[in-house]
């Protein structure tokens, strides 16, 4: 009998072996979450230096990771950030370099561009992105779900995605309308559904490998929060800066135009602190799903801080010690933070000086699964100083171009970096050169006294692009 009783368990033991969901086994990769704020400074976060409000959640993330403090967004503004990101091509050779637009709608990124989504995708990754996506109208080539991306929900033009009580969000193929924002309708804070469905799909995924790309529309203008968040900070940041914008009735009304705030101040703190909470749910989500350890979370901004909409960034001291903004090739519009998180991998609370920037992610993502990187990309694995190895490449030089504001250029190599604005106008032209180890403000030019690293930056920012037929660099 006790033999008969000691098979029955063993039996039973192979059984339920045998029937473990084979999602479960085969999890091996890690779990990849990239959340991208929109627009949000580099001293907009209390773990960087931010004293008028605190990011509790988003900090967890650099006290329990690491927080790389030579980071950089892919350009100075929307579209082509993106594109650089997901291409892990630098503006130079990147398929969508600025934000432009066509009859439909975002210029379209072209069916043959390769994104991170399409790589982890063939590697067995189930892939969704939330939020602002910019880069091609729903069924042009740019769709995200014709490059890469099994699920988007969110704002699919980023012009629309300016208004926080939109008429309609996008969901692949479909338009989720939004009836309690009809006309002057302020019932749905967009950003809480696209929330609610990165969620979802956290939850739905969560026995196999998958790649959640969060590109949240907070900061940008225009500033609004949800009341509940706007009277924890309303009278604290005084005196108010009011915005008059576009109401019901001006042109551009819920359609790109941003709408009046007369508490901006407050507003600006309400919607990082709305984010901050959004975070906080992405990990305690995590950790109820039991995933927490096998995924690394990354969070950083798609460009410096903005100038619109009644934004305050000198109030905040938004971009921290750097000069610039939105638009600029200064430190301040394109040096972002950037936190990443991966339990028992990385050492927590750890910094890093690695030079690193947005072109960098998809090789990251290659190697740490292990899949073939693309040649034609200009971005090296941060990996190494992730898992803090000592075998980190380095970049030979960082750049940057910018086709709007008459045309703006930038490179860095090492501590060197070189600056020209009103390149389309030679006869204004101005060529400025600073040494970052000692002037991250870029407060000196010192072009004049090193005439050959200003020579040889410039022979190296003429050859580190590649012509475009559509983001053609001149007038």
């Amino acid at each position: 009998m006790k033999n008969l009783f000691i098979l029955f368990l063993l039996n039973l033991l192979l059984f339920s072996c045998q029937n473990q969901p084979q999602e479960n086994k085969e999890n091996t990769k890690p779990n990849i979450i990239y959340i991208l704020a929109d627009d949000l400074g580099y001293g907009d976060l209390s773990c960087q230096g931010q004293t008028h409000f605190q990011t509790p959640n988003i900090d967890k993330i650099a006290s329990e990771g690491i927080t790389f403090t030579q980071h950089y967004a892919g350009s100075t503004v929307c579209s082509p950030s993106r594109s650089v990101l997901l291409t892990g091509q630098h503006t130079g050779h990147t398929p969508i370099r600025g934000n432009k637009r066509d009859e439909f709608g975002n210029w379209p990124m072209a069916s043959e561009a390769l994104t991170v989504a399409e790589l982890l995708k063939e590697n067995g990754y189930a892939t969704g992105a939330f939020g602002k996506w910019g880069l091609g109208y729903p069924g042009s080539e740019g769709d995200p779900n014709k490059q890469g991306f099994d699920e988007f929900y969110g704002y699919n033009d980023q012009t629309l995605a300016h208004n926080y009580y939109p008429y309609f969000l996008n969901h692949n193929q479909d338009t989720v309308w939004l009836e309690d924002n009809a006309g002057a309708g302020r019932g749905t804070y967009a950003p809480i559904p696209i929330h609610e469905q990165a969620l979802k799909f956290m939850e739905e995924n969560k026995n196999k490998p998958f790649f959640m790309y969060y590109p949240s529309v907070i900061p940008h203008a225009e500033l609004f929060a949800p009341e509940e968040y706007i009277k924890k900070y309303r009278g604290k940041f005084l005196p108010e800066k009011e915005y008059k914008g576009a109401d019901e009735g001006a042109p551009r009304f819920k359609t790109g135009g941003y709408g009046s705030q007369p508490e901006s101040h407050a507003a600006f703190a309400a919607m990082i602190n709305l984010l901050d909470d959004q975070v906080g749910e992405i990990l305690a989500k995590l950790k109820e799903l039991g995933i927490d350890d096998n995924t690394i979370v990354i969070f950083t901004s798609d460009n410096g801080p903005h100038l619109e909409g009644g934004a305050d960034p000198d109030y905040f001291d938004s971009n921290g010690p750097f000069q610039g903004y939105k638009r600029d090739l200064y430190e301040g519009g394109i040096r972002m933070p950037m936190l990443v998180r991966w339990p028992g991998k990385i050492k927590a609370g750890s910094k890093t000086n690695h030079i690193s920037a947005f072109w960098d992610f998809l090789p990251t993502a290659t190697d740490l699964i292990g899949a073939e990187t693309p040649e034609n990309i200009d971005g090296i694995s941060y990996l190494p100083t992730l898992l803090g190895n000592e075998n980190q490449k380095e970049h030979d030089y960082m750049y940057w171009e910018f086709h709007e504001r008459n045309g703006r250029l930038a490179v860095r190599q090492g501590d060197w970096k070189l600056i020209r604005y009103d390149v389309f106008s030679p006869e204004k032209t101005t060529t400025e050169l600073y040494n970052l180890a000692n002037d991250p403000g870029e407060e000196n030019n010192v072009a004049e006294g090193h005439p050959e690293i200003t020579n040889n930056l410039l022979k190296l920012m003429e050859s580190a692009r590649t012509e475009s037929e559509v983001f053609t660099f001149n007038k």
